[in-house]
């Protein structure tokens, strides 16, 4: 008989996967919003990072709704960095929603669908609800089962207890397997939703702990519950008002929040939610969390996008709109106008305007440390400084993508640390862009439809805006 071969099997419960932001963990801010040096993945950009966190500071106040805030600058100085640290610095309450002005095109929707859409999937809706629930910790669990089977449903008695009073409940078959679904064994804390009949096990009672000697990390012991067995309880749900939206337009329902097909929402729907909405907040049932929509490469929207955008701004239930381009003084898409960033006039008006500036080589090699860090790999002070010059003369991002090139190149030579040799190996491997220009020039009469530089000028003024881009 042929042997079986058991391919490789890996453990996949995490996926590493390191991207160009992954490193960055927040805005890099003190408490008094002064910005540290080396920061939470953060470095440099000391004056942007200051206003993001005055921004910040606003919509956790929630005092800058319908508010629009403008970074703009070269490519890689960061801007997408900051707003990736705006992120992350709202914590889990406030809702984001990132999205390139491209994708737009791309969708299977009008694009002023698409903006509305994201728009409300950046503002939240925070629901309280009273509950009545049952909480206690387990005695004793009596399960009889039928001899015969078939014969008659399961049938068994709970004996929950607090610190004040002990009560036995009659089970029926449904809270029989919803307590055997859960595990719940005698000694575990316990809630049960009266309405709807949900368990969820709160941990172990401490009296409880001396049980057993060995335990797994997940066993968490709490207190036994004091009062009343039976209690009021407000819960609170976050949704943001697109996931409601989706919910209540189709007929599959909330199957679309997951499938991601959500088609266009009609007007209608839109309306009564915001009514319900409206009536809850006036009830003190519901309150809204303006979120952070943030929209990347903002000069590939186009007029009619801008103009939807004016409008959406003056709405009352307004995220606050954080937008981020690296465009000069260009056409406005969909006219022959020029404007700078490429954004209408009557919209840059209302926009505050946060602009990065070029790292310094300082800055640059301080980037490289963290990025290095973030990839796992060593790297020897020359390479160091070697990688730092790259950046300073050809750009950061071109000096961030020899990092993972030459650690492959110092693996295939079997060395342990990244040396200067292994740096300018993969620098001879992969031009730059201003190399890759040069070279353009040289050979270009021998690619395709390319223009001859019909005076000596021209050349030059290639190579200028080059720099400048």
């Amino acid at each position: 008989m042929a042997e079986l071969k058991l391919s490789e099997s890996k453990d996949l419960t995490r996926i590493e996967r390191i991207g160009a932001h992954s490193h960055i963990r927040g805005l890099g801010l003190d408490s008094a919003l002064e910005p540290r040096v080396v920061s939470e993945g953060m470095v440099g950009q000391a004056s942007a990072r200051k206003a993001a966190g005055v921004i910040l500071q606003m919509i956790k106040e929630g005092k800058i709704a319908g508010r629009a805030v403008l970074l703009a600058g070269q490519p890689g100085t960061g801007k997408t960095a900051i707003a990736m640290g705006m992120a992350k610095s709202l914590g889990q309450e406030t809702p984001f929603a990132m999205m390139a002005g491209s994708e737009l095109f791309s969708l299977e929707m009008s694009k002023t669908e698409a903006l509305m859409q994201a728009f409300r999937k950046a503002i939240g809706v925070r629901i309280k609800e009273e509950t009545e629930i049952i909480e206690g910790e387990v005695v004793e669990i009596q399960i009889d089962r039928p001899a015969v089977s078939g014969a008659a449903s399961k049938t068994g008695k709970l004996t929950l207890k607090t610190t004040e009073m002990e009560t036995v409940y009659d089970l029926g078959a449904k809270m029989i397997e919803a307590l055997s679904k859960e595990k719940v064994q005698s000694g575990d804390v316990i809630a049960i939703d009266k309405a709807s009949g949900k368990i969820t096990k709160l941990g172990r009672s401490f009296a409880r702990s001396r049980d057993y000697d060995a335990m797994g990390p997940q066993t968490k012991f709490v207190q036994c519950p004091d009062g009343e067995l039976q209690k009021r309880k407000e819960v609170v749900h976050s949704v943001t008002l697109h996931e409601i939206d989706v919910i209540n337009s189709r007929t599959q329902g909330f199957l679309a929040l997951f499938t991601g097909d959500t088609g266009e929402i009609r007007a209608e729907v839109r309306e009564q939610i915001d009514t319900k909405v409206a009536e809850w907040r006036e009830e003190g049932k519901a309150e809204i969390v303006p979120g952070v929509l943030f929209i990347d490469e903002v000069h590939m929207l186009d007029i009619e996008c801008f103009s939807f955008l004016n409008r959406a701004l003056e709405n009352e239930m307004a995220p606050i709109l954080v937008v981020a381009t690296n465009r000069g003084i260009t056409t406005i898409r969909g006219t022959n106008y020029k404007s700078p960033h490429g954004i209408p006039i009557d919209l840059l008006d209302r926009l505050l305007i946060i602009s990065t500036q070029p790292y310094t080589e300082d800055e640059i090699r301080k980037i490289l440390d963290i990025r290095s860090q973030e990839e796992d790999v060593e790297m020897s002070e020359d390479a160091k400084v070697l990688l730092t010059k790259i950046g300073v003369e050809a750009s950061l991002r071109y000096a961030i993508h020899l990092i993972t090139g030459a650690a492959l190149a110092c693996q295939k030579r079997k060395g342990k640390l990244v040396e200067m040799e292994d740096i300018s190996r993969v620098y001879q491997l992969f031009l730059d862009v201003k190399r890759s220009t040069q070279y353009l020039m040289e050979y270009q009469s021998q690619y395709m439809f390319s223009e001859v530089p019909t005076r000596e000028g021209d050349e030059d003024e290639a190579m200028v805006g080059l720099k400048e881009g």
